[in-house]
């Protein structure tokens, strides 16, 4: 039977999203340890204009934004898929949409981060041709961040 994909672009305001970041964050309130208020302060969804929603069969499985940081370079923030739905192409499908959009937006490249512990998180961003870079901005000297670029 195949299932029925549907990819929407929203904002911060769309209730899947807010639904799909809350769960978001009850996992990394566990992998982060101590450090989750840390990094949760820099996590504010209210602002974010471009946000995308993956829909299969209709229940919203994954979601992901993009944060404008100058005129060329968006970040990509929220990135999430529910447990039961990862392995089966919902990332990468959340990713390609977003840096599609941010090229639309005139960007032309991407970072992120993402934590150590997030080890599937890595691989998947290396798979997708993202480079580790230094840390930057807020996450300078944590040494539980990996940063990430990709140029679009």
């Amino acid at each position: 039977m195949k299932r029925m994909i549907n990819i929407i672009r929203t904002n911060s305001k769309n209730k899947c999203f807010v639904r799909l970041v809350k769960e978001l964050d009850s996992y990394l309130k566990i992998t982060d340890e101590d450090e989750h208020d840390f990094y949760n302060q820099f996590n504010s969804i209210e602002h974010l204009k471009e946000v995308v929603v993956i829909y299969l069969d209709g229940v919203a499985v994954g979601c992901a934004a993009i944060k404008k940081l100058d005129n060329n370079v968006v970040e990509v923030k929220r990135m999430f898929v529910l447990k039961e739905n990862r392995g089966v192409g919902i990332a990468q499908k959340l990713l390609d949409e977003l840096e599609a959009w941010a090229k639309e937006l005139g960007h032309i490249k991407c970072v992120l981060e993402t934590g150590i512990r997030q080890v599937r998180a890595i691989v998947f961003y290396k798979k997708c041709k993202y480079k580790v870079i230094p840390n930057y901005g807020q996450y300078i000297g944590m040494e539980n961040s990996v940063c990430f670029e990709k140029n679009i």
